[in-house]
């Protein structure tokens, strides 16, 4: 179990969002909780420095290629790349520094997977370099993957039989809890439940994390087998309710949670 940390690019910015209101319909803007006057590869540095590879990058809409690549620049092969990722750029972002792309709204099309597309990118790039994004929301007691911006409902319901059919074209899972992400009201430890009894790879949680209880509760639960990341909770994010050198020194090994 370790902290892995993110850098979500809106409009080219490091911006901490509510998940739940990014949309492309006309209207006000997503809900934002935290932008950042640094550059992303201020924040890249950091992770490098620091020694957390395995982190991701992740474009919330178009604008963001410039500032990926920066960030991908300042920590080469140590951060993963999510966003509009195809089988025709995928190659692409490795090449840009990339140490694997995160992938989900390509092979979930039209509300059911695509499977010649995952095997498309299996063939391009190899599973071993391919993520796949599972993010959910709940929907009469059972979590289905949603995309386009996590708006709509993929017709895949996450549990053991799904998890080992995907697992076959990926080396890990990232999924994030859509309706805990952003709100700093806690994880879903139903969700957590899930992914560790069902995921036969290893498994980013991300949604609600916002103190050591909610760390402890995580390593409980899943056994573990999760790692996770914070988003709007922690101090680099604007955040009050973890402090980023703290999460350094836990994946050091060189301070219990609290």
């Amino acid at each position: 179990m370790r902290f892995r940390p993110c850098i979500d690019l809106h409009e080219g910015h490091v911006k901490q969002i509510v998940g739940a209101t990014l949309t492309e319909r006309p209207g006000p803007g997503p809900r934002t909780n935290f932008v950042s006057d640094r550059p992303p590869a201020w924040f890249a540095r950091q992770y490098c420095r620091d020694g957390l590879d395995g982190g991701h990058v992740i474009l919330l809409g178009p604008g963001n290629e410039t500032a990926a690549e920066e960030a991908l620049a300042a920590f080469p092969g140590g951060l993963q790349l999510g966003g509009g990722v195809t089988a025709e750029n995928a190659s692409l972002w490795l090449d840009k520094g990339a140490a694997k792309v995160i992938v989900t709204s390509w092979v979930f099309q039209e509300g059911r997977i695509q499977w010649d597309r995952l095997c498309e990118l299996r063939k391009r790039i190899g599973r071993d370099r391919l993520v796949l994004d599972l993010s959910c929301r709940q929907r009469d007691g059972t979590y289905y993957v949603v995309t386009d911006r996590w708006q709509r409902f993929v017709d895949v319901a996450l549990g053991a039989p799904a998890f080992k059919s995907l697992a076959e074209f990926c080396s890990e899972f990232l999924v994030h809890a859509v309706d805990r992400e952003g709100l700093r009201a806690g994880p879903d430890p139903q969700l957590m439940r899930l992914l560790a009894e069902a995921s036969p790879l290893p498994t980013t949680y991300a949604g609600g994390i916002r103190s050591w209880e909610d760390i402890d509760l995580l390593a409980k639960i899943g056994r573990d087998r999760l790692d996770f990341t914070v988003g709007s909770a922690l101090d680099i994010f604007g955040g009050d309710g973890l402090r980023y050198g703290d999460l350094v020194a836990f994946n050091r090994g060189e301070k219990n949670a609290g």
